[in-house]
C-alpha cells in the first residue's frame, strides 16, 4: 500500500493512522500480509510502480504537472489502482487533476450491484456514510480504462476517517467497522481475493 503525495497545497498526509489500521484489519479478515507502515509515493516517481494499490486523500487543492499526470496514467494503465477518498473538500480539485490524467474518461457512479460492494462484506446500498458534512449521500465513482476499474473514488463518505484510531474522530464502533469492511472490500476487489 502506498499513500499518494501530491502538490497544490492539499493535505495529502491527512488521516495518518488510517492505512495502518486498514492493513491490520485486512490481515485479520482477508488473510493478507500487509505491513502496517506504508510508503509515501510522489505522483511523478517511478516508485509508484512498486505499489499495486495507492491511496489518496485530503481536503483541498490537488495539482498534477504534465509529467506527474503522465506517470499516474501509465501506472494505472499498466495495472495499478488508485483509491481516492474525499476527506471533504477535495472533490472540485481532484476531478480537475484526474481529467488531466484521463482527459477521455469521466467518473461514473458505480451501481450498487458492482462487485466492489459485494466482496467479503455486503453493502447492498453502496458506500456506508461515515461522516455527515452537508447531507449529501455517499457515492462511489469509478474511472474505467478499457472496461477495468482503475480508480475508485469514495465521495461524501470519509472512509479514511473511519479507518483512523478510535480516539481521533470518536466515531461509534459500528461506523468504524463499516468503514474498515468497505476498505477491505476495495482491497479484496483490487487483489482479486474472492
Amino acid at each position: 500500500m502506498g499513500l499518494l503525495k501530491y502538490n497544490g497545497g492539499g493535505d495529502w498526509y491527512a488521516n495518518p493512522t488510517s492505512l495502518p489500521n486498514l492493513a491490520r484489519f485486512c490481515n485479520q479478515q482477508l488473510g493478507t500480509h500487509f505491513a502496517t507502515d506504508y510508503a509515501t509515493v510522489e505522483v511523478g516517481s517511478p516508485d509508484i510502480y512498486n505499489y499495486p494499490f495507492i491511496h489518496m486523500t485530503g481536503h483541498g487543492n490537488v495539482v498534477f504537472s504534465d509529467d506527474e499526470a503522465a506517470n499516474l496514467r501509465n501506472y494505472l494503465i499498466a495495472g495499478g489502482f488508485l483509491h481516492i477518498d474525499d476527506n471533504y473538500g477535495i472533490d472540485p480539485y481532484v476531478r480537475v487533476a484526474m481529467k488531466k490524467v484521463f482527459p477521455e474518461l469521466e467518473f461514473v457512479e458505480l451501481p450498487f450491484e458492482h462487485p466492489i460492494y459485494h466482496q467479503k462484506f455486503n453493502f447492498p446500498g453502496g458506500l456506508p456514510k461515515i461522516h455527515e458534512h452537508d447531507g449529501k449521500p455517499a457515492q462511489g465513482f469509478g474511472l474505467l480504462w478499457e472496461g477495468r476499474l482503475v480508480c475508485f473514488y469514495s465521495y461524501e463518505c470519509d472512509l479514511g476517517d473511519g479507518w483512523e484510531d478510535p480516539e481521533v474522530h470518536k466515531d461509534p464502533a459500528e461506523k468504524r467497522q463499516k468503514a474498515l469492511e468497505m476498505g477491505a472490500n476495495i482491497i479484496s476487489y483490487v487483489f482479486k481475493l474472492t
